[in-house]
């Protein structure tokens, strides 16, 4: 199946629908002091560690990320995800504005905010964005290596989580732990392009099939420099 580009005025709407989305949740996040995952979480950690504000740890955790995706993914994605980032900022502070929640449940906030953020993610992955940081990087490994973005994000997230022991109360980070299964959940399950374009799975099939035939040795003198070869791939790209 051949992908369609999405025009100019489909990705702003995306990302800016995918920015509320994010920074309502955020919003939930922060009405129960829950932790939250990716550079934002660094982030926090880090102000609790060193003198130095949030908006300062923040911009430098993603200047390598951001280098990342200029030099690897393609300006595209950068640009997105700059603008990705620079909505979610900005609703972020102005949401308190139109809603006042004066009760909320910490779990419901927990599971509904890691939905909503969760979806908010997979529209920007979907429109060739993401929130930074590790998102970044979860969807280069996606691209690349075909790693699922959402797992490798829980696993960032969690180790996040669980040093966030160290500087706030164990219920809430157990909450946000929740919250953070809830998020990637939604993309693990729903970002996974071999599903909703076979037609591109089975050409990576294919693609395999005809490189492992290619491959096959047919003396033990193949075998070893098959081997070497593979050994000096895996060098030049580890």
């Amino acid at each position: 199946m051949q992908k369609t580009k999405h025009s100019v005025i489909e990705d702003v709407f995306a990302l800016i629908s995918a920015g509320l989305f994010v920074a309502f949740g955020v919003y939930l996040f922060q009405s129960q002091d829950l932790m939250v995952g990716g550079a934002a979480g660094l982030a926090l950690l880090g102000t609790y560690a060193v003198d130095m504000d949030f908006g300062v740890l923040f911009f430098l955790i993603n200047l390598p990320f951001y280098t990342l995706a200029w030099t690897q993914i393609s300006k595209r994605f950068t640009i997105n995800t700059f603008i990705s980032v620079t909505t979610v900022s900005v609703l972020t502070e102005q949401i308190p504005a139109f809603v006042d929640i004066s009760h909320v449940n910490p779990i419901f906030a927990a599971v509904f905010g890691g939905i909503l953020i969760g979806v908010g993610m997979l529209m920007m992955f979907r429109h060739s964005s993401s929130l930074g940081g590790v998102g970044i990087m979860a969807f280069y490994l996606q691209q690349r290596f075909n790693i699922r973005a959402g797992t490798f994000q829980l696993t960032v997230d969690s180790c996040i989580l669980l040093s966030a022991l160290f500087f706030i109360e164990w219920p809430l980070v157990l909450i946000s732990i929740l919250a953070a299964f809830c998020l990637n959940m939604v993309i693990s399950l729903n970002h996974r392009p071999e599903r909703y374009f076979p037609g591109e799975g089975e050409a990576a099939s294919k693609k395999d099939e005809v490189k492992r035939a290619e491959n096959q040795p047919d003396s033990a003198l193949d075998n070893n420099l098959n081997s070497a070869l593979d050994s000096e791939l895996r060098a030049q790209n580890g």
